[in-house]
């Protein structure tokens, strides 16, 4: 049977509470696989596993009881290998990788932050910063609308000031969080978003972090700020050498 994984930890790492069940229904046992001085939090993989919420839950609950004792490098949701072998193989071929990752993240969570722009806001600043585009804009309503031709060059004006305004601000907020964090991990692009970054913070250190993204909030009105965390540190379980680079357990574990 295929083994689920959870999480990458040292040996000395305290025993889980008895009896955790994780993914699968009914919830399958947890257990430990031990390669050196490595550890794998693992389970078996229920056949059809999908991103369901009970299944989620789950997972998440396991890193939480598994991290609460000692540092743990979190697996996403769905990273499966093909047998036990598989992944005890894994630990003792990567060892060092992951022994660097368990001492780097020791004490450590993420924050992860994404922006938007609140589009009349930024459009309003974006005139009051920009005399040509506000001159264009006032003769424009002074003529009536203006020409096809003008009302099409103003917009083109608009677009190009907003998307420089946008790679200013992204660069300002990525500026201003990174002294509060020990590490910044850029998320996937993805269209709406002005910033997608995680940023690693040590756990002593959260309210700092948090209060200067208030202060981000409040000097850039213009942008709507979304925090999610604390979270495990997913974004920072390196892939490590480029062989390696398909998953972040290594070859033979894989997301599903």
């Amino acid at each position: 049977m295929s083994t689920y994984v959870y999480g990458i930890t040292a040996k000395s790492h305290p025993a889980l509470p008895r009896d955790m069940g994780g993914v699968g229904d009914p919830p399958l046992p947890v257990r430990v696989l031990e390669a050196g001085e490595l550890a794998a939090v693992v389970s078996d993989a229920p056949e059809g596993l999908r991103p369901k919420r009970k299944d989620l839950l789950a997972h998440q609950n396991v890193l939480a009881e598994a991290g609460a004792a000692g540092v743990v490098l979190p697996m996403r949701f769905g990273s499966v290998a093909p047998d036990d072998d598989t992944v005890t193989g894994v630990l003792a071929d990567r060892a060092e990788h992951y022994k660097e990752r368990l001492q780097a993240l020791d004490g450590k969570v993420e924050y992860n932050v994404k922006a938007t722009h609140q589009e009349e806001a930024v459009l309003h600043r974006v005139m009051s910063e920009n005399p040509e585009i506000r001159a264009m804009s006032d003769a424009n309503r002074q003529a009536g609308g203006g020409s096809y031709e003008q009302r099409l060059r103003l917009g083109e004006m608009v677009v190009a000031a907003v998307k420089d305004r946008e790679a200013e601000d992204a660069s300002e907020l990525q500026r201003a969080l990174e002294p509060v964090a020990a590490d910044v991990s850029a998320g996937p692009e993805s269209s709406g978003w002005l910033v997608n970054l995680s940023f690693l913070v040590d756990r002593d250190s959260a309210e700092s972090f948090l209060a200067e993204v208030e202060q981000v909030r409040k000097g850039h009105p213009h942008i709507e700020l979304r925090v999610n965390g604390p979270l495990p540190p997913y974004s920072f379980v390196e892939p490590g050498p480029a062989e390696h680079a398909g998953s972040a357990a290594g070859p033979g574990i894989a997301q599903e």
